[in-house]
């Protein structure tokens, strides 16, 4: 099963919570409450999340943890990325991969190409859309139908995928 981890679930679940309220800033002991999550998981979700950019943090009795962008300018992608690591599929689909088969395997390309539709639906996901209720309506073209691959140049997609609210 593809799935990813319960950190990660959790990053978004706090990212989410931050977003909605995105006026005032957060306390780690509040963010733990809200979502009835450990505090220490919170708390690890937290640094992580500040280490990578997407959070920001102010020390001091009006501090706490704010979105260091517009939620709409936060991709899934980038929350995965901040607790995973980047998103590919296999060894093979990310520019620091490094898999002792990638000449003869016969499937690499594909598997790129895989990856890279993983990635670009992934990116066209904004923690504004996973701090809505509503649900998510994916776009009608998948990217898959619309990646290619640089066949000497490395990897290289060019995707036109719509809102997937819209």
């Amino acid at each position: 099963m593809l799935k990813l981890s319960k950190l990660t679930d959790y990053a978004a679940v706090v990212m989410a919570q931050i977003a909605r309220h995105p006026e005032q800033p957060h306390a780690a002991n509040e963010l733990a409450e809200a979502v009835k999550l450990p505090r220490p998981t919170v708390s690890k979700t937290l640094k992580m999340l500040v280490r990578a950019g997407l959070l920001a943090s102010q020390r001091g009795a009006q501090g706490g943890y704010h979105l260091a962008r517009p939620a709409a300018q936060i991709s899934a992608s980038d929350i995965i990325s901040a607790i995973e690591g980047p998103v590919a599929m296999t060894e093979c689909s990310h520019a620091d991969g490094d898999c002792s088969l990638f000449g003869s395997c016969g499937v690499a390309g594909n598997w790129q190409r895989v990856s890279l539709a993983v990635g670009t639906l992934l990116d066209s996901v904004t923690l504004a859309h996973l701090a809505q209720s509503a649900p998510i309506k994916l776009p009608v073209q998948l990217p898959i139908q619309s990646v290619t691959l640089a066949a000497s140049a490395g990897i290289e997609h060019h995707h036109t995928v719509k809102d997937p609210l819209a």
